[in-house]
């Protein structure tokens, strides 16, 4: 029950706006899980854009630019259950704990998020209830069930970073994030620098810990599963050939690696 004289917030989502995920492949037979937590860039309707210009949300800020496409390829070539967030990462985060000072950002890479700024308790938890914990849960299930039914399961954690960020170019191709197990993490990085036309960050341009990344800790170490983080640079994804040539490159290396993973 609401406290004394605290309004009930009106609902975030309406009928209008889009389901805050989409699961590619349900019946997937493939080891591999692909999540795409910022994939997307919707925001509810009732939020007016959080004051944003639209160019703002197309921006790398918005979500993780070609990242999507690139999930939805890979999963088509691997038969792999594939889940994408469809709300843009600057409503919530949902690859960020809920204690993150960036689960919900006031600024981010220099613009000013208007609506997002003074956000009240009931606000914020209002944006986890509606987005983060229903999309985590949905990941849950999935892995209960493939646990529960004795499948392999090798959990892959899709991301994109931008080509400069804070005035510093990012030389990498693509980086390889892990924290503690490393068994995926290795092996493709070795893999990835065996093509020979790529440059491949360890643990760039981001690390992984308990206290910024979610799906690693909670879905990866959590459940002791087999797992890395990949990052791919935008610009190289950015449109559908480049989508495509990603998700042939990962899937002959994931198919070559499978063995080793799953056994």
């Amino acid at each position: 029950m609401a406290d004394s004289g605290e309004q009930a917030l009106p609902p975030l989502l309406d009928a209008g706006d889009p389901a805050i995920f989409t699961v590619h492949h349900p019946h997937g037979r493939s080891p591999f899980v692909l999540l795409a937590d910022h994939a997307g860039q919707q925001v509810p309707a009732t939020l007016h854009d959080l004051g944003l210009p639209q160019a703002e949300l197309d921006r790398h800020i918005g979500w993780d630019i070609g990242i999507a496409g690139t999930t939805r390829a890979l999963a088509k070539r691997l038969d792999a259950w594939a889940i994408e967030q469809t709300y843009s990462r600057l409503l919530i985060d949902c690859n960020r704990p809920l204690a993150s000072p960036t689960l919900i950002p006031e600024v981010s890479d220099g613009t000013l998020i208007p609506g997002n700024a003074g956000l009240s308790a009931a606000q914020r938890q209002q944006r986890i209830d509606a987005i983060h914990a229903p999309y985590h849960a949905r990941i849950s299930a999935e892995l209960d069930r493939r646990r529960e039914a004795g499948i392999p399961t090798v959990l892959v954690m899709m991301h994109s970073f931008t080509p400069a960020m804070n005035g510093m170019q990012r030389p990498w191709h693509a980086g390889v994030l892990y924290h503690q197990d490393t068994r995926f993490a290795h092996a493709l990085l070795q893999a990835l620098r065996a093509e020979g036309d790529l440059v491949v960050g360890d643990n760039e341009p981001y690390s992984v810990n308990r206290n910024s990344d979610y799906a690693v800790p909670v879905h990866g170490e959590g459940r002791g599963l087999v797992h890395v983080e990949l990052e791919i640079r935008q610009d190289l994804i950015a449109d559908a050939a480049g989508q495509q040539a990603w998700a042939e490159r990962l899937e002959r290396i994931f198919r070559t690696l499978q063995p080793s993973l799953t056994r």
